[in-house]
């Protein structure tokens, strides 16, 4: 069993499965397929590591976070570059929450994991959220990357959208970066606030000039 599969056997048990190891982590290796499928160029095991290991890092911000972590591993279990608006979330929320009720999660359990998959669709928190706060938070974390980082994340990102043409990708990804300027804070929590914020923002602003 991977180190990864491991993760999330341990998430999977923490946050109240009754599986069987054998079924949780048959489950686990189901998912790596998923984040492994070729149309994916940024959305890839290697994000799923990232937002993993900030939520590992940050857990004790989180009531929840074994509920963070199965969410982390969910969030983009379904993702089509090609689907519209947030259909992707929305699957993948819908998925989570079967995905778990066969695994043996409490009910509870399985409905607040699906409720953190939704909010990725446009990182919006609701106050007393710690929960949400930190899968979104995670989950944005690569807007704080240093420059020749952020520069391999947009340029995956255009590979995703490679059936996009150039004018419709510079409008999108307009949009998608003024949403996310426009939020309070694009960290919610304070100290992943004050290390993060205005790098992202230095970030996102520096590629709007890019788009013109």
């Amino acid at each position: 069993m991977t180190n990864l599969v491991q993760r999330w056997v341990a998430a999977a048990r923490g946050a109240g499965a009754t599986a069987d190891d054998a079924d949780l982590g048959a489950a686990g290796e189901y998912l790596l397929t998923r984040w492994s499928e070729p149309q994916r160029q940024y959305h890839t095991v290697a994000h799923l590591s990232a937002v993993l290991d900030v939520v590992d890092r940050y857990a004790e911000l989180a009531p929840g976070a074994d509920r963070v972590r199965l969410a982390a591993w969910l969030h983009d279990a379904v993702y089509d570059p090609r689907a519209l608006g947030d259909a992707n979330e929305r699957d993948s929320a819908e998925f989570a929450a079967g995905l778990l009720a066969t695994l043996g999660a409490p009910d509870e359990a399985a409905a607040e994991v699906a409720r953190l998959v939704g909010l990725t669709a446009g990182h919006a928190t609701q106050e007393d959220d710690p929960d949400g706060e930190l899968l979104c938070d995670a989950d944005l974390a690569i807007l704080a990357s240093e420059p020749d980082a952020y520069a391999a994340y947009t340029a995956a990102i255009r590979r995703e959208y490679a059936h996009v043409p150039d004018d419709a990708f510079r409008g999108g990804r307009t949009q998608v970066l003024k949403a996310l300027l426009e939020l309070p804070s694009i960290y919610r929590h304070a100290p992943l606030r004050a290390a993060w914020e205005d790098k992202a923002r230095a970030n996102l602003e520096a590629e709007l000039k890019t788009l013109g």
